[in-house]
């Protein structure tokens, strides 16, 4: 039986690491699709293969694509693609450190480990700006609807992911008065509850049943801090990746000219494209590549 990889619908952590990989030079894939189809399997872990890693496996994914620098009204998007992201989920961040370690070292024939950022939870679902994420997430069925894809057969199941990391600017968040803090997200910190906001209100951005076709996505962000600073991680699945770029382009006003508050004391700093497969029997299924 085909099914989803668990750690998409699950609830947060309280810890995670993100793990991003390049492909070797001149590296023999040959084995490496029985390599990834012997990863742990559990909801411990999210894998998603990126663009390049499905081309050189000879496998087309038609709804993956790279993911788009864009640019607008000074802000840029940047893009930085990696050929395998693996998100690991767990409560104990030295298990989470060993698992990293025996997955890298698992997969050191084939993929560099280039990027491995920490994760963690803060307060009950809060960014470090001290407001909730994920408050307009999708729940129950409707969660299963917009995260997994069910057409064409071939890719049921699998899911498709946006990720980013987003760096803070915490003096200029701190310079704001509480109500500008307010005005560039659009809810009251305290209560979380919506008000009529600016058009530059991040909700007013990214309301998800404005767009047409409607932009769903399932949010699984989670805060990131280290010694270059902190910021969230943005992880954004759904069933194609158009409902994220909708966002991602009204955000930085390429709709309507107005940008989002969000860029006066944030930014993003990487941003890539993957694919999510299924699970078979509790492995990988990676058939759709061939």
């Amino acid at each position: 039986m085909t099914m989803v990889q668990q750690g998409i619908l699950a609830p947060l952590p309280s810890a995670a690491r993100y793990l991003f990989f390049t492909l070797r030079s001149q590296a023999d894939i040959s084995q490496l699709q029985s390599e990834l189809e012997r990863l742990p399997k559990s909801g411990d872990m999210v894998i998603g293969l990126g663009p390049s890693l499905v081309q050189q496996m000879g496998g087309e994914i038609k709804t993956l694509r790279p993911f788009p620098a864009l640019c607008n009204n000074g802000i840029d998007v940047p893009a930085t693609p990696a050929a395998l992201w693996i998100w690991l989920r767990g409560d104990d961040r030295g298990v989470l450190h060993h698992l990293s370690r025996a997955i890298e070292l698992q997969l050191a024939n084939w993929l560099d480990l280039d990027q491995v950022v920490d994760g963690f939870t803060h307060g009950e679902g809060r960014d470090l700006t001290g407001y909730v994420d994920g408050t307009e997430n999708p729940e129950g069925e409707d969660a299963v609807q917009t995260a997994v894809t069910h057409n064409p057969a071939e890719l049921q199941g699998s899911s498709f992911v946006a990720v980013q990391q987003w760096l803070h600017d915490f003096d200029s968040f701190d310079s704001m008065s509480s109500e500008q803090q307010d005005d560039s997200i659009g809810r009251h910190r305290d209560t979380n509850e919506e008000y009529d906001a600016p058009a530059s209100a991040h909700v007013k951005r990214t309301a998800q049943e404005d767009f047409s076709p409607e932009a769903f996505v399932l949010r699984r962000s989670m805060p990131w801090s280290n010694e270059v600073g902190a910021g969230l991680m943005f992880v954004a699945f759904g069933h194609s990746l158009d409902a994220f770029e909708a966002q991602m382009r009204r955000m930085i006003g390429l709709d309507d000219g107005i940008s989002d508050a969000l860029f006066q004391f944030t930014r993003p700093i990487s941003g890539a494209y993957f694919w999510c497969p299924p699970l078979k029997e509790g492995r990988l299924d990676l058939s759709a590549l061939n």
